[in-house]
């Protein structure tokens, strides 16, 4: 259901939405970094994920060492840009829609799930590096790692069209 929440909380924005040059602007950097960010950590990943849990390593470098859920956070970028274009009552929707869906919803599912499978491995990992930021004790060397450009298209494909889609969709709203 992530893609279904995540695209109401897009419609919730994009109804209230009061765009202006400035505000498309300032909010186009955000997710132009968050796509971009996204593509690092699918990348590291190095398989397709798609709507359901899966996970055949753990991975603990590139951007998973500096957070544990760089994919969300660069979801956080792209939905914070767009609500940037928005308008501030869309930023403090965006903010609270995204707590409860990604924060007390779907990263606890998925942290139950690789718990279960990696076991102390993970607990491990999840004391040493922080959901949303790196903690003290970070080493520079852990960024390096495996990365896959080629699964980047299978992978990010449908967040590419869905940021495009939404962003242009927003950016329209100046003229209508």
């Amino acid at each position: 259901m992530r893609g279904g929440l995540w695209t109401l909380l897009f419609l919730i924005i994009f109804i209230i939405a009061k765009p202006d040059v400035n505000s498309l602007t300032r909010g186009l950097w955000l997710v132009i970094i968050g796509q971009l960010w996204r593509f690092w950590a699918a990348g590291c990943i190095g398989r397709y994920r798609g709507e359901q849990v899966k996970a055949l390593r753990l991975a603990t470098w590139g951007p998973y060492a500096l957070m544990r859920n760089p994919l969300y956070f660069g979801n956080f970028l792209i939905g914070l840009g767009w609500a940037l274009m928005a308008g501030f009552i869309a930023v403090i929707i965006f903010i609270l829609g995204f707590i409860v869906l990604y924060v007390l919803i779907i990263i606890p599912y998925e942290e139950n799930f690789l718990s279960g499978k990696f076991g102390a491995e993970y607990e491990s990992y999840k004391s040493r590096v922080g959901m949303f930021a790196p903690k003290a004790g970070f080493k520079l060397k852990d960024l390096c790692g495996e990365f896959d450009a080629k699964i980047l298209w299978q992978s990010e494909r449908h967040t590419v069209i869905t940021t495009l889609i939404g962003t242009c969709l927003l950016a329209a709203k100046i003229l209508f």
